[in-house]
């Protein structure tokens, strides 16, 4: 494995070194980045960025917002929390989120921490999730990366996201902080977090001798040229959303999927699919297939039978989606 050292805690440029990595460092080990961002609210790539956060929380207490390349839903960062990235060649278009996350639980075992992979692909303590995760696939590379709540803020967590009814059954306030966790509330000998992150990184190697991996001028200089003319802009983070005037969700086991329509005399004119889901395809090329066709079944049906819907949303069949629209 090689190591990246990142001490930047800008999402937006921490965000941009991760794409940048996967895009254009040609290496054969897995390259490791463990960092930190300030107070940010970090966006899925298929979300509603409006629908996500608690604007006036947001803007009150001055915290980041950022859309970044994998799916799934918004999670909030702070500096008591710990993210790590796995960046490596794969020759697979595959979404395996356990091969990584069990790199963390077996980390944590020497912390005396038995943590566990949940159904969600997340990672958490006594059924409480600390750690939430996403994918990005590339030309036979992923992304893997994650979160670590360490000593975060609960308070923020709650207070910055905007808690959908459909991802939790009871009150927004009860349902997300009993979901949630702070590792050091199990730790036998609990450290300062940049002390967990050196041995968290010291056992990730085995505890072997690091090998790290330089980024040249000429690197940081596109990493930064990337931070200003994507991550920095508000049509990445935010996008315009056009008013739609069909609007279906549904939350299924690969996420929740949002898909809205704007239909005139029959006819698709526009359409946006958001939600918390994973895919290793590019969602744009379904919505260009969906885009321009009368919005009826049989159609749809017809469509749709190009495509391998189970690829856009994981394990989802042709017929379930068929009935997510007109059911």
């Amino acid at each position: 494995m090689l190591y990246i050292k990142n001490d930047s805690t800008n999402p937006r440029f921490n965000l941009a070194l991760e794409e940048y990595v996967t895009k254009n460092i040609d290496a054969d080990d897995t390259i490791v980045i463990l960092w930190q961002n300030a107070p940010s609210v970090i966006i899925g790539r298929f979300q509603n960025t409006v629908e996500e956060i608690n604007s006036e929380y947001i803007e009150k207490n001055n915290i980041n917002v950022v859309r970044r390349i994998t799916g799934g839903g918004a999670v909030y960062h702070d500096l008591g929390n710990l993210n790590f990235s796995f960046i490596e060649k794969t020759g697979s278009d595959n979404i395996d989120f356990r091969k990584y996350n069990d790199r963390i639980v077996k980390a944590l075992a020497k912390f005396g921490i038995k943590a566990e992979h949940n159904s969600r692909n997340d990672i958490a303590i006594d059924g409480k999730k600390f750690s939430g995760n996403a994918q990005y696939i590339y030309k036979g590379k992923v992304l893997h990366h994650g979160t670590l709540l360490y000593n975060s803020n609960l308070e923020d967590v709650q207070g910055a996201l905007k808690v959908k009814p459909e991802k939790f059954t009871s009150k927004a306030v009860k349902s997300v902080r009993s979901r949630v966790t702070n590792i050091i509330d199990y730790m036998e000998k609990p450290v300062a977090i940049e002390e967990f992150k050196e041995a968290l990184l010291f056992s990730l190697f085995d505890e072997k001798p690091l090998a790290q991996y330089e980024l040249s001028a000429a690197d940081l200089e596109k990493i930064n040229k990337l931070m200003e003319e994507k991550y920095n802009t508000w049509e990445w983070n935010y996008g315009s959303s056009p008013a739609f005037n069909i609007a279906k969700s549904e939350r299924f086991p690969c996420g929740m999927i949002d898909v809205r329509l704007d239909v005139e005399k029959g006819i698709i004119k526009n359409v946006k699919i958001y939600g918390d889901f994973f895919t290793s395809q590019n969602i744009e090329d379904l919505e260009r297939t969906i885009l321009g066709n009368k919005f009826e079944r049989e159609t749809m049906s017809k469509v749709l039978s190009a495509v391998d819907i189970g690829k856009y949303f994981s394990g989802l069949t042709e017929e379930e989606f068929l009935n997510f629209l007109f059911y």
